[in-house]
């Protein structure tokens, strides 16, 4: 009987930590990685199946921190343009969850994009999940090739308790976010995430969110955000996130970390110098980024906060009223929200995610080509489209800065992550289309930022899409070619690997990812999707 299932070798294995690369062999055994040994030191008849991975670079499966694969998971479970890149591990709950449901919680699900591929069991399902862990066992139930897990959502939280109400929750509420939040860490939450620029979350104030964050301490849990502002209160975002890590004794992730906005681009030098002082006086504070200088995001983020108050957002665009008191706050924003056409302009707002046939004329359009198209000014036009369409409309904004991109690429504290769901193009194609770090996030750090220009070695780029995020979030048995480790595994071509995903044409799979194993279980051979599902649960620490 062969003492391994699976040899690979020739390869360079860069093992995750950050330590330069050496030449070697690998051994994988069931789920977990058996051996780590010198070339030609395990012999080929020992091995169930020998990989030859001459001019290739072995090294441990990507771990995205900032998955937005609720739904398309629920579509496919594949997950193929991220399994292409070399993610084998997609943490969720960027301010939203779908479980647990319960408590003032109306609406199953989000309309989305991708709402109408999903099989309609779902909305049956979704209800009974209340208990947070309910959903991601539901998800292993359906088969997903990546290891998943996830923060609680605060938005979903502060619903369960206050619904889509402003302002500060009662005594009783609060009882009730805490009850639920300590459940839903027992229950293998990472910590808590609030997405501070969406309501309901947005309605959170910081002494709310502290309270939340002492419960989250007792189970070693983290508090990660999208700050209150990326643009123009950008540094008093980030003092925020700074003074809940301190109060409440927890470390703090800042979700894709920027600077928003030309005006804006000198505050990253300024952001960066203040992390390394907050660190310095012993606050764990990191950050993870996306490889693009365009975000995307709903086009909601153009219209005030408020607006979406008492869930009555599609009423409020609708009714003549109400759009007078939109459209004065979105032309003039009274500085306390993130006001994108502020902070891009009227021409660097493209909206992309629509979903109704009259509206595909818009779609790649700029919002001022949209509005002079429907002859009005733009949040008129807006609203008239979020009258239509009655969901999010997923939309790009350019706002960043690529001296900015290194510069946080080169900290060593920042961490990679996508933003994104997993996607296929051949059903994706037809949702429309979606922002490329979809596709191409950490294809493009190690063709771009690697291989041609040179930012990062290769060894630091690997570790920050692999060790850091692992260490970050207490997964102590994955993240690195070390024997004992699970087998979550990646061969690349270091001299092809690379991402073809664009803004014009994003669903382009990336390229120069030969294979793939999570859990031992191989879901990429030679460039092809196995169909294997083989992922698991992964947990913080007070499951």
């Amino acid at each position: 009987m062969p003492h391994f299932d699976t040899l690979i070798r020739g390869a360079r294995i860069v093992d995750g930590t950050g330590n330069p690369w050496i030449y070697g062999d690998v051994a994988l055994s069931g789920e977990t990685i058996a051996a780590v040994a010198p070339p030609g030191s395990i012999l080929a008849e020992n091995c169930g199946e020998v990989v030859d991975a001459a001019g290739m670079v072995v090294c441990p499966g990507f771990v995205d921190i900032l998955s937005h694969s609720i739904l398309s998971l629920m579509v496919d479970g594949r997950s193929l343009s991220k399994i292409t890149q070399g993610v084998t591990t997609e943490v969720m709950g960027e301010g939203w969850t779908p479980a647990p449901h319960g408590g003032k919680i109306t609406r199953i699900l989000p309309k989305h994009q991708f709402s109408g591929l999903l099989d309609p069991s779902w909305e049956a399902r979704i209800p009974t999940w209340t208990k947070f862990r309910d959903w991601l066992d539901a998800m292993i139930d359906h088969g997903v090739s990546p290891n998943i897990g996830s923060f609680l959502g605060g938005g979903s939280l502060r619903t369960y308790a206050r619904g889509m109400a402003m302002g500060k929750p009662t005594a009783d509420e609060m009882e009730t976010m805490k009850r639920v939040t300590a459940e839903s860490m027992e229950g293998g939450a990472f910590g808590v995430s609030f997405a501070l620029i969406y309501p309901p979350s947005s309605y959170a104030d910081t002494d709310e969110i502290i309270e939340i964050c002492k419960v989250i301490r007792r189970y070693n849990g983290i508090y990660i955000t999208h700050l209150r502002s990326e643009a123009d209160t950008f540094l008093e975002g980030l003092e925020e996130a700074i003074e809940i890590g301190r109060r409440a004794d927890v470390p703090v992730e800042i979700y894709h970390l920027k600077a928003a906005g030309k005006k804006n681009w000198w505050k990253m030098a300024a952001a960066i110098e203040r992390i390394n002082q907050a660190r310095a006086e012993g606050v764990d504070v990191t950050a993870d980024i996306y490889t693009y200088t365009a975000m995307g995001t709903g086009l909601s983020s153009v219209l005030p906060p408020w607006a979406q108050a008492d869930d009555k957002f599609y009423e409020n665009v609708k009714d003549p009223h109400m759009r007078a008191r939109i459209k004065a706050e979105a032309l003039n924003p009274s500085g306390d929200w993130e006001a994108m056409v502020d902070m891009c302009g009227v021409d660097g707002v493209m909206p992309i995610g629509f979903m109704k046939e009259e509206n595909q004329q818009y779609v790649g359009k700029r919002l001022s080509e949209i509005a002079e198209m429907m002859g009005k000014d733009w949040p008129n036009a807006v609203m008239d489209l979020f009258a239509s369409e009655e969901q999010r409309i997923g939309t790009i904004y350019y706002s960043m800065s690529e001296q900015n991109m290194q510069r946080k690429l080169r900290a060593p504290w920042t961490m990679i992550s996508t933003d994104a769901g997993g996607l296929d193009p051949a059903w994706a194609k037809a949702t429309g289309p979606y922002h490329p770090r979809a596709y191409g996030t950490y294809s493009r750090v190690l063709g771009k930022y690697v291989r041609e220009e040179k930012i990062l070695t290769l060894e630091e780029a690997v570790r920050k899409m692999s060790s850091a995020l692992c260490d970050r979030l207490g997964l102590r048995n994955r993240g690195q070619i070390r024997a004992g480790f699970y087998a979550d595994v990646v061969i690349f071509d270091p001299e092809t690997v690379g991402d073809r995903a664009t803004f014009e044409d994003p669903h382009q799979l990336s390229v120069g990812v030969r294979d793939v194993w999570i859990n031992g279980g191989r879901v990429l051979k030679d460039g092809e999707h196995t169909g294997a599902k083989p992922g698991k649960i992964v947990s913080g620490g007070g499951s």
